[in-house]
Formats: structure tokens, C-alpha cells, sequence
């Protein structure tokens, strides 16, 4: 029987994300670590410092000074953002060109899940005034387990994609019937592994959820928001692919339709800023 933890064990066997990554995401939950020890551990990763030192310097955080220091590096962007960075890192060389390119675009995705992480951080900063950390974390891991299908059992999941009607159900549908889990309940699994926020995780696992209950400033509720709105810009997942809205989310949007059309008309240009600040374009 083929479910969410079976696939991520097989994920996980393969090697496939970094063990440094996946020990770093863990030590951030831990409040017991030291800065000392986050920097014996990033020092590892040439690619992760670059990144690190990259983002503290930049116009962001305005510093007088140049920082060269790991550990003051770590002191300035926060836990949030380190963990940003670390997942980013960890997950841009799986999203690269894969086999299947024709059925399935795995750089595809990686836009899709840059768009939708810049979108939720802009959501939650511009129009909840909430910290947009976790929201990008949310955005930028949603889809993953597409990734875990693509490698773990990449017949099943092609199967998925060549069956996905999108006038007629959603493509969780199609995955439950073929595979027997889903995308949401994978990622949902990894994130639980990971032992990232519960908000993040809960984000996760809804993201594709008609409810009838959702807070627009909650995770999942600007998840949703954000998958819709970058839908609209052809930053799907698969092509002909837009995701639905919760009741509550599409009122919440009519109701405040002035503030969602100008973070629209601004949205190009933060998600080319943020693209380049953390190296979210496909290679």
C-alpha cells in the first residue's frame, strides 16, 4: 500500500535532499542551539554561506558595513529567514530538468512555487501587516510532494499527470485514485519531518482544501489566495491548471478588492527582486 510516509522513506533513502540541510532545519526548531553551532554547520556549505551573506548585504538590510561573519550573518537575518534560505537551498537542484520534461516540468513547478511563496509573503506583509517569513516557507514548499511522486514512482505519477482533467476534478483527485495519497499529504509529511511550524505544515496540507471555514490571514487561507492570484500570470504547476478558492477567500478578495488589484499590478516587479535575492530563477 503506497501512502504519504512510504513515499517519503523512498524519498529519503534516495538521498536526495541534502543531509545538511535537513540537520540545519532541525536545529532551528531547537532553541537550545547556539549561533556557534549554526555557523560550524553552514560553514559546511559553501553554496548556503554565499547565499547567507549574499542576502544580509543586500539593499534589504541597508548595513553600514559589509558582513562577512557567518554567525553575525545568523544574528541578522533571524531563525525565519535562515530557514528560508536553508530550504531553498536544499530544494533548487532537485527541481532541475527531469526525464519526463514533456508530461511534467519540474522547472515549471519551481517558478510556480517561487511565485507562490513571493505572493504569500506579500499577502501577509502588505495586506495583513503579519511577518511573511513563514508564509514564503509555506509557498515555496506546497508542491514538493509532486517532487517525492516524480522520483519515488515516476509511472504512477506521469499516469497522474496524462489523466488530470482540469475542467473536470482536482488533481488531488486524480492522485488519491492512482496513487493513493496525494501531494498535500506528502509535503505535509516532509514538513512534519522537518519539524517546521505548525502553520506551515497546516498550509501545506490545505492548500488544494474547499473549506467552508478559513481566516484569510491564516496560512492555508493565504496559500490559496496566492495560488490563485499567480495562476492568472501562467505560473502554473501544469499548464491549464487553476486551483479554487475557498468560499470564505473569495468574498475576503471581493470584499477587498482595491488593496488585491495593486498588489497585483505590483507583483511582477517584487517577484523579480525576490527572484534575484534568493536565487529563485530555474536553471
Amino acid at each position: 500500500m503506497i501512502t504519504a510516509q512510504s513515499l517519503l522513506q523512498k524519498f529519503t533513502n534516495m538521498k536526495t535532499l541534502p543531509h545538511l540541510a535537513i540537520k540545519l532545519s532541525k536545529m532551528i526548531s531547537d532553541d537550545n542551539r547556539t549561533i556557534q553551532e549554526f555557523e560550524e554547520v553552514i560553514k559546511m556549505d559553501p553554496t548556503m554561506v554565499l547565499r547567507l551573506l549574499r542576502l544580509v548585504n543586500s539593499p534589504y538590510y541597508a548595513l553600514r558595513q559589509k558582513c562577512t561573519s557567518i554567525s553575525d550573518a545568523v544574528i541578522y537575518v533571524g531563525m525565519d529567514n535562515l530557514r528560508n534560505i536553508v530550504v531553498t537551498t536544499a530544494l533548487k537542484d532537485i527541481y532541475k530538468v527531469n526525464p519526463n520534461e514533456s508530461v511534467f516540468s519540474r522547472k515549471r513547478l519551481w517558478l510556480h512555487s517561487a511565485a507562490v511563496s513571493i505572493c504569500s509573503q506579500m499577502i501577509s506583509e502588505r495586506i495583513f501587516a503579519k511577518k511573511g517569513e513563514n508564509a514564503f516557507l509555506c509557498g515555496i514548499l506546497h508542491d514538493i510532494g509532486f517532487i517525492v511522486e516524480d522520483q519515488t514512482i515516476p509511472d504512477l505519477f506521469i499516469e497522474v499527470c496524462k489523466t488530470y482533467d482540469p475542467k473536470k476534478n482536482s488533481i488531488t483527485d486524480y492522485e488519491l485514485e492512482i496513487i493513493g495519497t496525494d501531494h498535500s499529504a506528502i509535503g505535509n509529511t516532509l514538513a512534519n519531518d522537518w519539524k517546521l511550524p505548525e502553520e506551515v505544515r497546516k498550509g501545506i496540507k490545505q492548500h488544494h482544501k474547499i473549506m467552508t471555514t478559513v481566516e484569510p490571514s491564516s496560512i492555508p487561507g493565504i496559500i490559496q489566495i496566492a495560488e490563485f492570484m499567480v495562476s492568472r500570470l501562467d505560473y502554473t504547476t501544469i499548464p491549464e491548471m487553476h486551483p479554487e478558492l475557498s468560499p470564505p477567500l473569495k468574498q475576503y478578495i471581493h470584499d477587498n478588492i482595491k488593496e488585491f488589484r495593486l498588489l497585483a499590478r505590483e507583483l511582477p516587479e517584487e517577484m523579480a527582486k525576490a527572484r534575484e535575492l534568493h536565487d529563485l530563477d530555474a536553471e
